[in-house]
């Protein structure tokens, strides 16, 4: 099994190249194939980083026997199309978030994953960033007690952004938010409920016809008794970027830092009022990864001479995520095992956001998440 690799494409070579280093390092993971439009950006990064295959057409790419998985990293209006071509054309999928931007996508992605055994996994940075995996780890060692509430957000000034961003409701691109609410516990919503506030402006109103500059929204959880609460702004809210994530338990509770490069603050129950509240800083969590990428949680993403490359952001990004991204779906591959999130699971968490949208249309009316995404 130390011999078997996972051939694997990267489609998108924006933020997608973020992840070719990563790939080339990890020990069951072999970066055959890339995938851009732009032929001349095409090579300039395949060049670069000795990758043999290069295409310009997605669906000449899909043809390749030679290609066991893709990783999705187009805009947001493409991925539940290029998901369903890949599994239809039978190739793993990972693909940044979200999922789709309509039920019925989600719906065909699940299905298709059921009728072929294909492995879909949506990349959501947040449940494998650092301060997350340290409430994950509270959790699990039962240092949080019983779970009682869960409060997340994610607020962003998008103002000067191309293409479909102009505009774009809130909750459309919710994952970052909705995505770790439910993750901890890996429960599943069973229905929304949402507030739209405030107004935007009227030349971004007319693009979707959506006039909210945040949308605030309460998940009732599937079988449990508890509940969450997540709000979104993208537009004409005056906030530091901020993705956010707050767990309270009887024990102890871990909140957010309200401006970014704070620690997190740990309330711990039943001491003195002053000495409840403890500053924390997120430890990080490459003890989990193999040794090949455990330098990408905390290090620029570089190329295997340690040369920068222009076409990717340097720093670790997203808490250090990336290469937990990439392990979770490759060990899930190797193994015959479901990752998180998996198909039904990314439907989930993608649809809360899709429906979220409708309910405050709608005035706050509560809708219920599709029967599809309910089994695990």
């Amino acid at each position: 099994m130390s011999d078997i690799k996972i051939r694997v494409a990267i489609i998108g070579l924006g933020f997608g190249a973020e992840f070719i280093p990563i790939y080339k390092k990890h020990p069951h993971a072999e970066l055959v194939a890339v995938c851009q439009r732009n032929q001349d950006k095409l090579n300039e990064i395949a060049d670069a980083f000795d990758i043999p295959k290069r295409y310009t057409s997605y669906e000449e790419l899909l043809k390749d026997s030679g290609i066991d998985a893709v990783h999705i990293n187009t805009p947001i209006p493409n991925h539940g199309e290029q998901s369903i071509k890949a599994l239809k054309a039978g190739k793993h999928v990972a693909c940044t978030v979200p999922m789709a931007t309509t039920v019925e996508e989600c719906k065909q992605i699940v299905e298709l994953t059921e009728d072929t055994g294909l492995t879909y996994m949506m990349m959501e940075t947040v449940v494998y960033a650092r301060e997350f995996l340290y409430m994950k780890e509270l959790y699990e060692n039962g240092e949080l007690g019983k779970v009682q509430f869960l409060k997340a957000s994610h607020q962003q000034d998008m103002d000067g952004w191309p293409n479909y961003w102009p505009g774009l409701p809130p909750m459309h691109y919710a994952t970052h938010c909705v995505g770790p609410v439910l993750g901890l516990t890996q429960d599943e919503a069973e229905y929304v409920s949402c507030f739209g506030s405030g107004t935007i402006r009227e030349e971004l109103i007319k693009e979707y016809n959506s006039p909210y500059a945040v949308e605030t929204t309460h998940i009732k959880f599937k079988d449990s008794d508890l509940s969450a609460q997540v709000y979104r702004s993208l537009f004409d809210v005056a906030r530091q970027y901020r993705e956010s994530f707050e767990v309270y338990g009887s024990n102890k509770s871990v909140e957010w830092p309200l401006i970014e490069g704070k620690p997190l603050v740990v309330h711990t129950a039943k001491k003195p009022e002053p000495e409840i509240p403890e500053e924390v800083e997120s430890p990080d969590f490459a003890k989990l990864l193999p040794e090949e990428i455990q330098s990408f949680t905390t290090k620029g993403v570089y190329d295997e001479d340690d040369n920068t490359h222009l076409s990717f952001t340097q720093g670790a990004g997203h808490g250090g995520s990336h290469p937990h991204l990439v392990h979770a779906f490759i060990d899930a591959l190797m193994k015959g095992a479901s990752p998180y999130p998996n198909a039904r699971q990314s439907a989930n968490i993608t649809c809360v956001g899709i429906l979220s949208h409708e309910s405050a249309q709608k005035g706050g009316r509560l809708i219920r998440l599709p029967d599809f995404t309910f089994t695990k």
